[in-house]
């Protein structure tokens, strides 16, 4: 195989969390008496963490007064809807398990809250040993920054070089080349190939048989 571990992002790569993050934006928008915002907006708006999703979700961005208000909001209601319409994309839970079986370790990433990815990977992902979250408190910066998928390579005792990260969106691409890393992105997610191209990307994956075949061969 080409890779002893794979490190996958969560939202847009192995669960669409779309309509979840939709509704959990607009019950915050609605809260403070702002514009709701449409699916394909907040489709734009996410990979870049809670901070900057609320920020582009309002209308005074990080300037604007209920900033700091909003983005507690949303979180306290994201963790109580986390898994309303969220599930695994088609032949996700599969792939895991093969990979897993055919001696590849397998980690999860993400720019989620660190309690919700948590509670999501134990549900829809539970062969999974390490899920991470956003945990800026603790020092360790979310992507792009190379912290969090550095930390997930340490504790499954492989070094960058030996790990392929799993994302759909831009922030994934960077995110890979920033730990060391190559990057497949996946194409069923939250952006287009040519969006993409343009941010990086440069091996792309149609479906969870093409992310098998790029991890295994040589």
């Amino acid at each position: 195989m080409k890779y002893k571990a794979a490190i996958f992002d969560m939202d847009g790569t192995i669960l669409n969390t779309l309509e979840d993050l939709y509704l959990a934006v607009n019950h915050t928008m609605k809260k403070f008496s702002y514009p709701e915002r449409t699916m394909d907006e907040v489709r734009q708006f996410v990979g870049n963490g809670v901070d900057r999703l609320i920020a582009l979700s309002l209308p005074g961005g990080y300037d604007d007064k209920n900033f700091d208000a909003a983005v507690k909001e949303y979180r306290a209601y994201y963790s109580a809807h986390s898994d309303i319409k969220t599930a695994p994309y088609e032949g996700i839970c599969e792939l895991i398990d093969k990979l897993k079986k055919n001696g590849v370790a397998v980690s999860i990433v993400s720019n989620k809250p660190d309690v919700s990815v948590k509670e999501l990977s134990l549900k829809y992902f539970p062969s999974v040993e390490y899920a991470f979250g956003e945990r800026e408190s603790d020092g360790i910066r979310r992507k792009p920054f190379p912290d969090m998928i550095l930390y997930a390579a340490e504790k499954l005792s492989v070094s960058p070089k030996e790990c392929v990260y799993i994302g759909d969106s831009e922030v994934d691409v960077e995110s890979a080349a920033n730990s060391g890393m190559d990057c497949i992105t996946v194409l069923w997610g939250f952006r287009d190939r040519k969006f993409l191209l343009e941010k990086g990307a440069k091996i792309f994956a149609y479906s969870t048989d093409d992310v098998y075949r790029l991890i295994m061969s040589e």
